[in-house]
C-alpha cells in the first residue's frame, strides 16, 4: 500500500504513514471511518477504495491521489 501511494502521488504530495499503535493514529482512523488496514485518506477523507473493500489505484486516483492541489 505504502508503496502504491508513493508511486501514484505528485511530487509535492505530502505523504503520512500512521502507525496504528499509536493512540492518536488509532483515534483519528476511527473518526475517519477506517475499519481496516490498510486503508488511505486524501485530504482528509477515506478513499472509497478503503472503507471495506480494499485498495484500488483507480479509485485512488479519481479520489485525488496524485493530483497537484
Amino acid at each position: 500500500m505504502v508503496a502504491l501511494v508513493k508511486r501514484v502521488a505528485c511530487t509535492s504530495c505530502d505523504i503520512v504513514v500512521h502507525d496504528m499503535h499509536d493512540i492518536k493514529a488509532a483515534a483519528r482512523a476511527k473518526a475517519l471511518g477506517v475499519r481496516s488496514v490498510p486503508a488511505v485518506a486524501i485530504d482528509g477523507q477515506l478513499a472509497g477504495c478503503c472503507a471495506g473493500r480494499g485498495v484500488d489505484e483507480a479509485v485512488l486516483r479519481v479520489a485525488g491521489l496524485g493530483q497537484v492541489r
